[in-house]
């Protein structure tokens, strides 16, 4: 599991292989045996030995999977295989990748150089593994593709509304605007001009709504990363999704209006008042 320190410092590289007597606590480890005095430089006991805190864990509380680095207590490796049974030993390294950087190319740069420090021939088979997070991975998945459908229905039923309201308010604007509709034809304006008119009002009401949806969407991303601790993002894809979806809905809602304006008997419509 990463993580940053609090204060005090990392183990150097030959404290590491030379297996010094070091730890680095978490912070509620910290808190609980150096309640009132700074931990660096102080002795611990881990199996009757005494080891020196080096470094204090920055406190980061438990992660969605119930995992904390707050009660941890980390020592240089070849230390640890003095206190416990080589053979019980289970070696592993977690990578984390940079942001924007694939799992793909993670993986391929990863057995490069896993093979040059094993001194692999280039036709000799791996003697390692490389393991990602499937089981967490499919979960995740899954769980995405339930909330996926739930929010494609409840979109559904919030653009079948939208789209109805959309259409009630360009019916209220035909009907306000007959005279005009009446003048603007009786000076020789088309019927598509009409049409392409209203059509052009509904899209643009349409993707306002759509933007000022993004803009909430784009505020819960930010709220709900800094709870759950999981970095949410709004994707290009998804805007131009919404926004697409969104002039869709408002030309689809706003074609019978405009439909029904370009109509209009030029002689009828400004005559009429409202």
């Amino acid at each position: 599991m990463p993580f940053d320190l609090q204060e005090g410092r990392y183990f150097t590289q030959s404290e590491s292989q030379a297996g010094r007597n070091l730890a680095i606590v978490g912070a509620d480890i910290a808190k609980n045996l150096f309640p009132h005095e700074d931990p660096l430089e102080h002795n611990i006991k881990i199996f009757g030995r005494k080891l020196q805190v080096i470094g204090v864990i920055r406190k980061k509380g438990e992660s969605i999977f119930g995992n904390s680095s707050d009660n941890r207590i980390i020592i240089p490796v070849n230390y640890a295989r003095g206190l416990v049974d080589p053979q019980n030993i289970n070696s592993s390294i977690i990578v984390v990748s940079k942001p924007y950087v694939s799992v793909a190319a993670m993986k391929d740069e990863l057995t490069g150089i896993m093979r040059s420090i094993r001194k692999l021939k280039p036709r000799a088979s791996d003697n390692f593994a490389i393991n990602q997070t499937d089981i967490i991975n499919k979960g995740f998945d899954s769980l995405f593709r339930v909330i996926a459908m739930v929010g494609w229905i409840i979109g559904g039923f919030s653009l079948l509304v939208g789209g109805f309201g959309i259409a009630n308010i360009m019916f209220v604007s035909v009907k306000e605007r007959t005279s005009q509709i009446g003048i603007q034809k009786a000076l020789g304006a088309k019927k598509y001009f009409i049409m392409l008119q209203f059509l052009f009002e509904a899209f643009f009401l349409a993707v306002v709504g759509g933007l000022v949806g993004l803009l909430i969407v784009y505020v819960l991303t930010l709220i709900s990363s800094s709870m759950i601790g999981f970095h949410l993002t709004l994707t290009l894809q998804n805007i131009m999704l919404g926004i697409g979806v969104s002039g869709f809905i408002g030309i689809v809602s706003g074609f019978v209006p405009a439909w029904s304006a370009s109509r209009l008997d030029p002689v009828e419509a400004m005559r009429s008042t409202f």
